[in-house]
Parts: C-alpha cells; sequence; structure tokens
C-alpha cells in the first residue's frame, strides 16, 4: 500500500548546476526536473523550470544539505554542462556577445527554432513570457540569463 504523502509527490530528477544568485554570488545545487516535460518528449528542461510562473524555485544543496527557496527574480544566470546539440535545418543560430549588468560578458550562441518572421535575436531577446534565455557558450555549456540582468546584447557576424 501507498502512502498518502506519497500520492501527491510528482516524479522528479535532479540536475546539479551553477546559480549566480544577487546578492550571494555563486551557488552550486541542484534544480528538481519534471521526468516528463509539458512541453515535449522527454525530461523537463532547466530553461522550462526557470520560467515557470511561480516566484520561488526549489535548489537541493549538498554543503550545507539543504533546501533552499530561491526568488527567481534574484538568480542572475544558471551554468551547466552543454551534453550536445542537435541542429537541423530548421533552426536558427544566432551568435551574440550579452553584457551583463555586472559587467561580465558571455560570448555564445542562441540555437532555437524561431519563425522566419521573428528570427532576429531583437525578437528572441522580446519574447513575452520568457524570465530568461538559453545561450550555448564558448565554453560548451548551457547558460541560462535573467533577462532582467541583461545591460545590453550585441550580434556578432559569422
Amino acid at each position: 500500500m501507498v502512502a498518502a504523502d506519497e500520492l501527491f509527490k510528482v516524479p522528479k530528477q535532479k540536475k546539479q548546476v551553477s546559480l549566480w544568485v544577487h546578492p550571494d554570488g555563486k551557488v552550486i545545487g541542484s534544480l528538481f526536473l519534471l521526468e516528463q516535460s509539458a512541453l515535449h518528449a522527454g525530461p523537463e528542461e532547466p530553461i522550462e523550470a526557470l520560467n515557470h510562473d511561480s516566484p520561488f524555485v526549489v535548489i537541493s544543496m549538498e554543503d550545507p544539505s539543504e533546501l533552499r527557496f530561491y526568488n527567481r527574480s534574484s538568480v542572475i544566470r544558471v551554468e551547466y554542462p552543454n551534453k550536445g546539440v542537435v541542429t537541423n535545418g530548421s533552426v536558427t543560430q544566432l551568435t551574440c556577445q550579452v553584457h551583463l549588468m555586472d559587467g561580465s560578458m558571455i560570448d555564445g550562441q542562441i540555437i532555437e527554432i524561431l519563425p522566419q518572421s521573428h528570427s532576429r535575436t531583437f525578437d528572441y531577446l522580446n519574447q513575452d513570457k520568457e524570465r530568461f534565455i538559453k545561450i550555448y557558450t564558448d565554453t560548451d555549456e548551457i547558460c541560462l540569463i535573467n533577462k532582467s540582468y541583461i545591460n545590453y546584447v550585441t550580434t556578432v557576424d559569422e
């Protein structure tokens, strides 16, 4: 027999990430991701978890061993290793440099399926519902950046 509290648990898996949080700085922890995404086949991706409407995100810490509930507005960026991205003809690739309010710069590419009529860097940055954008960095990491901490973005012609 399954315990009553087990009936209400949603199956999730942990994904270790590096977070830059204002004002604490760099924090290492794990996001809890759904085993099945509501948007596509396969598990939820970190950007989906960060772009939820709820104001807080749960981070599992190892040292100290605790759960922290971070306000999404205070998360500047999240990074984790890129396991490889599969591109096809319908994917738009935009090379850019993101300048953050703390003076840091992130070089990389936006790699997304974008409609032909809205396939510019400007269009991607101005998506209404997305709080975080996804950049594939030159250091082979994925960087999720909170748009409210971006000072400006420049495009790089290839």
